[in-house]
């Protein structure tokens, strides 16, 4: 495995970071307790320090399943990312709800970063992870009703009393990055990057290297695409968001493995997969601190953290983008 400080912090993270969304289940098609707990400690055997999750990863139920696979880790040997900012209750009269609690009661998610909402927020996330502090914490999404001022004041807060270690946004642009810097010392930006959606080189990177901000890339393997193993007219279990995604049309889907068959034979020389290629490929990139990859069992943990040895040339990073740029990426 290799490490990366985090921005001009003394955070070091592993280049391939947990990700763990999917293990909370929403979203995902729900989860089963045991493999998610088996992929967190597969993933740490093979030298992942790093474990990002989120309340509303599962309700909640992300964060407990990290502390249950870590608890027999030394503290100061990991790094605990997580969030805040997004919440959830039952819904009103007419509302459509987005998800279920643990009793299958029906939720509305919605966005909210008031003061008083942060400080219980990372109470609860403090409980459910079994810590005392929460290494890196992160404003999930803009909240456009609170002003920023008052969530970074609150963050501020957390900082002083030392249950934060560093602050950080996430699906934050440019703009939006330099507000919230007026009033805490963010270190990071955790956004969407991946071979097919690759927005974020045009103003977050360069705002980011020009500011010494870590980058955290999220969903590396889109979500499953990039990996090759999905196929047109590919069907996806109830629940599962990929079903309807515009980056799992057949027309997608069909232009994105022509893309990996002409990359295939650098994974071939390097006896890597596809995926491990593909986070190799993101690491490398400009400005971008680590990659974010999601497991749902111990295998694809140890796969994914594979990426990390697989060291491609400045020739095959320049090759891989060829191809995304002659494959219309």
């Amino acid at each position: 495995m290799k490490y990366r400080k985090l921005g001009s912090t003394d955070l070091e993270l592993s280049v391939i970071t947990f990700g763990a969304w999917a293990i909370g289940g929403w979203m995902w098609g729900g989860t089963d307790r045991k493999m998610a707990v088996d992929a967190i400690r597969a993933s740490w055997d093979a030298g992942v320090t790093s474990i990002d999750t989120a309340p509303i990863y599962g309700m909640g139920l992300s964060e407990e399943l990290v502390a249950e696979a870590m608890q027999d880790v030394p503290r100061d040997k990991m790094q605990l990312l997580t969030k805040f900012g997004l919440r959830w209750r039952a819904p009103e009269s007419g509302e459509h709800p987005e998800a279920e609690d643990s009793n299958g009661n029906p939720l509305v998610v919605y966005r909210h970063a008031g003061r008083d909402s942060i400080i219980q927020e990372c109470e609860d996330s403090l409980r459910r992870l079994k810590t005392d502090y929460i290494d890196l914490y992160q404003l999930h999404w803009p909240d456009k009703h609170t002003p920023v001022d008052e969530t970074m004041e609150a963050v501020v807060r957390l900082l002083e009393q030392g249950k934060i270690r560093y602050a950080a946004v996430c699906n934050y642009n440019a703009t939006q990055m330099a507000e919230a810097m007026k009033t805490a010392p963010i270190v990071s930006n955790q956004v969407p990057y991946s071979m097919v959606l690759r927005d974020i080189e045009k103003e977050v990177v360069p705002y980011c290297i020009e500011h010494d901000l870590g980058i955290l890339a999220y969903s590396p393997l889109q979500r499953g695409l990039l990996t090759g193993k999905i196929k047109p007219g590919q069907s996806f279990p109830e629940g599962d968001h990929r079903d309807g995604n515009r980056f799992f049309t057949d027309e997608f889907v069909s232009r994105t493995n022509r893309f990996l068959d002409a990359v295939r034979p650098i994974a071939d020389r390097h006896n890597a997969t596809l995926a491990q290629l593909v986070l190799a490929w993101t690491i490398e990139q400009p400005g971008i601190t680590v990659a974010l990859a999601g497991a749902r069992n111990a295998d694809q943990a140890v796969q994914n953290a594979g990426a990390a040895a697989v060291d491609l040339t400045t020739e095959e990073v320049d090759t891989i983008t060829s191809q995304l740029t002659a494959h219309g990426f």
